[in-house]
Parts: structure tokens; C-alpha cells; sequence
């Protein structure tokens, strides 16, 4: 009976032992936890929510723990902004924003993303706020103003109530158009962490509990997580580079260039067609933007001067003038903060480049008009050719290679060297040359009649 007992004990002990390893390896072999990572760097605009809805979805896909945006940007149009803030704080999966690196900032929309995440995080050394509404190139009607602040202060307010934040201090940042150093956010109650970096942020939110938009509770695991970035479409890729305004001013200016070239060596073909394709892109770059109508004027004029340029010769004043012309006007194309206008170094380096080709161009084609013809009929004309026959006033000469029928202008001896003076269909009228400029003519080519 004793025998019997520990023989059952040692098969239990040895049971547990067996189920214990094997839990220990199943939890080791569990993956690490997901955290999708998204960057926003640079100005909002309808790309941006596009993305972040994808990055959304990605996150389902694959049941990450966290969305993670790293954000930086100087702000982008209240429509696109919305559309933002809708897809935050409706996400299945939770949000965290996190403005970096230090130097980095949430101003204008940028405020409103970081306000309507679960987790809003801030490094050290960056800034949000600044969100008052303004109407880019215009002055806003007091009326419009009072009503567009209230507009947002009430979306503002929404969001930060039931992330349970400090309300008051955030519709400031409308009203007064107050920023916030991460300090003041984090003792202000805007934000809720300080992070130095990515690494020290996902050691602060795991075990954290957050209360989601629909009033949940849900505590983040996230120690050891993975972190993988979000998987752009190339349609999403292109159109995120095209938000940029430099970009677009580049490919607007390639574009035109591309047809201006065609325009003037026409039949190539290529310029023309890759010029259109790049001028389109170009022209849906600065679409979303407001455009000042002056200086869109001031790139026609520019335009117009390098075509003058191809039919007058002002010696390059015209050129200078279209480069002048060109460089203000992209400066001053997009009515938009400093931070979404097109850069003077951006105006300069494509208005000089494109000023020297477009003088190169004018130049060839100048000296294509002013040189001698060498092709056809008209190639003949003040050519030296030998009388084959003697002209009286009828007979036959032979120049480049070719007998032609020909009238002299006077009775002309055969052997006699003749310069054409007219060309009629295939009949040339000759003179005959003086002695003194008299030459031999080479006749050794293969001869071919024209009668």
C-alpha cells in the first residue's frame, strides 16, 4: 500500500512538472505584444487622415495593442483635421500620440490630434498649441472669426472632457492662440506623460490604464512590445511627398518646362508628354492649398517672358525678367504660414536653372532661323555648280552630285562654274561666276538627273 502511494505521488509530481514546463513554453512562445507605428511629420492635409485610417484598419488586422503617432507639424485645414480627430477617438485598437523629437511640435491641428488621443505624450523640449482658426491671404470677418472659434472650442472641448484633461486651458489655445512648452502641458493636465524618447514612453504606458472615448476601461500591455511601422500604399506614398508645396512647384515648373521645350523643338515627343504628366501632379500639389491669385500671375508672366524671348532678342533681358518674375512668384504663390509656403532657396534653385536653359534654347533655335538651309530646294540657293552643257540660254548643270535643267542668265560656256540664284520646281536660273571667284567644283559623285 505504501508502495502503491508513492509510486502515485511521484506520477503526480512528475504531472505538474510536465504542465508546468509545458505552460512556461507556451507562454514563451506567445508573440511579443504589436505597437503600429505611424509618422506624421510635416503639414496635415487630406493624405494625412487617409493614413491614418489606414494605419487604423492595419492595426485590427493585425491585433496591435497600440497605434502609435509620432507627430510633428505645424498644422493643415480645419477639414482634414476633423476627419483626424474622428478616426482617433472612434479606433477600436487604442491611441497614442506622441509629439517628437524635442524641437518638434502639435501647433493649429496638431493640437487637436494630441488632445483626442487615449494617451497624449509629449518629449522634451517640443511645444502645442496655437490653434486659433485663421483665413489664409485674408483678413477674417469678426462674425466668422466668433463663429469658427466657438466651432472648434466645442469640438476642443469634447474631446479633452472625455479624456479628462484640463478644458479650460485647452480652448486657450483657440481663444488666445496660447502654445505650451511639455512642461506647462504636463502640469496643465493637456498631456499625459513626458517621454525622452519611443523606448521610455512604452516602459511608462505598460500596466497603464486608460478610459476610452465610449467610456471603457482598458489597462495597455505593452512590455517588450514590438514596434513596426505602418505599410504606405505607393498611391499613398506619392500623394504624401505631393503635399509638400516645394514639390509641387518643382513639378509644376518641370511640367511647363517639359512643354516649353516640346513648343520649341517640336516632334520630340517625350518633353512634351512627360511634361504634361508632371504639370498635372504639380497643379493637384498646390490644389489643396490657397493659392495667391499675384503670384500665380507672376508665373504666368514669367512664362510669357521666356516665350518672348524666343521671338525677340533682347539679349537675355527677357530671360532675366522671367527668372525675377518667377522666383516672386513662387514665394509668394501659397497663402499659407511660413512653414507651408515655397522656400526661397526652393524659388531660386529652380527659377536660375530653368532661366539658363530656356536662354540656351532661345539661342539654338535663334541660330536654327539665321543659318543656311540645307535641306530641299531652297539649299541650292547662291550654290557653285559646273554647266554641263552649254546654257544657251537651256541646258544642264551639275551641283550637289545631281544634274539639274537649268536657264542661265546670259549664253554660259560648258565647263563654266555658275551660282544659283533661283530655285522653280525643278529648274534652277544661274549666273555665271566671275574668274575671280572661279573654282573647281568636285564631280565625283554618283550623278542623279533632274529633269
Amino acid at each position: 500500500m505504501r508502495t502503491f502511494a508513492r509510486n502515485t505521488l511521484s506520477v503526480l509530481v512528475l504531472a505538474g512538472s510536465m504542465l508546468t514546463t509545458w505552460f512556461a513554453n507556451a507562454a514563451a512562445s506567445e508573440p511579443a505584444p504589436l505597437i503600429l507605428r505611424v509618422s506624421l511629420d510635416g503639414p496635415i492635409h487630406p493624405v494625412t487622415a487617409e493614413i491614418v485610417r489606414n494605419a487604423i484598419t492595419q492595426a485590427q488586422a493585425s491585433r496591435a495593442q497600440l497605434i502609435l503617432i509620432r507627430l510633428n507639424t505645424p498644422g493643415g485645414p480645419l477639414n482634414a483635421t476633423r476627419e483626424i480627430v474622428e478616426e482617433i477617438v472612434a479606433s477600436p485598437v487604442p491611441v497614442v500620440v506622441y509629439v517628437a523629437p524635442s524641437g518638434g511640435r502639435a501647433a493649429s491641428a496638431g493640437f487637436f490630434l494630441l488632445e483626442a488621443a487615449d494617451v497624449a505624450a509629449m518629449a522634451p523640449g517640443t511645444n502645442a498649441g496655437a490653434a486659433s482658426p485663421v483665413l489664409l491671404g485674408q483678413t477674417m470677418d469678426p462674425v466668422l472669426r466668433t463663429k469658427q472659434e466657438n466651432d472648434l472650442a466645442a469640438l476642443l472641448r469634447g474631446v479633452t472632457v472625455r479624456r479628462g484633461r484640463n478644458s479650460d486651458l485647452a480652448e486657450k489655445a483657440i481663444r488666445q492662440a496660447k502654445a505650451f512648452s511639455d512642461i506647462e502641458a504636463m502640469n496643465g493636465r493637456l498631456i499625459d506623460l513626458q517621454a525622452d524618447n519611443e523606448l521610455q514612453l512604452i516602459d511608462k504606458l505598460s500596466g497603464r490604464d486608460i478610459h476610452r472615448f465610449n467610456g471603457l476601461q482598458q489597462t495597455l500591455q505593452v512590455t517588450g512590445a514590438r514596434v513596426r511601422d505602418v505599410h504606405l500604399s505607393w498611391r499613398q506614398e506619392i500623394f504624401k511627398l505631393l503635399a509638400d508645396p516645394n514639390i509641387g512647384f518643382i513639378l509644376l515648373v518641370l511640367g511647363i518646362l517639359g512643354i516649353y521645350i516640346e513648343f520649341v523643338s517640336p516632334g520630340l515627343i517625350f518633353p512634351g508628354v512627360a511634361g504634361l504628366v508632371a504639370l498635372v501632379l504639380g497643379l493637384s500639389s498646390l490644389a489643396v492649398l490657397s493659392i495667391n491669385w499675384a503670384g500665380a500671375a507672376l508665373l504666368l508672366v514669367a512664362i510669357a517672358f521666356f516665350v518672348l524671348e524666343l521671338k525677340f532678342t533682347s539679349h537675355g533681358v527677357l530671360g532675366v525678367g522671367g527668372a525675377i518674375a518667377m522666383t516672386l512668384g513662387a514665394v509668394i504663390l501659397v497663402n499659407a504660414p511660413p512653414e507651408l509656403r515655397i522656400h526661397w532657396i526652393t524659388a531660386l534653385s529652380v527659377a536660375l536653372p530653368v532661366t539658363i536653359i530656356s536662354v540656351f534654347l532661345t539661342s539654338m533655335a535663334l541660330k536654327a532661323r539665321q543659318s543656311k538651309v540645307l535641306t530641299g530646294t531652297s539649299a541650292l540657293l547662291d550654290d557653285v555648280g559646273t554647266a554641263r552643257t552649254s546654257l544657251t540660254p537651256f541646258g544642264q548643270v551639275f551641283i550637289h552630285g545631281e544634274y539639274w535643267q537649268a536657264v542661265g542668265s546670259v549664253n554660259i560656256d560648258k565647263g563654266s562654274q555658275v551660282r544659283v540664284r533661283r530655285v522653280e520646281g525643278l529648274k534652277l536660273y544661274v549666273d555665271p561666276l566671275p574668274d575671280s571667284e572661279a573654282a573647281h567644283s568636285p564631280d565625283d559623285h554618283m550623278p542623279v538627273f533632274r529633269a
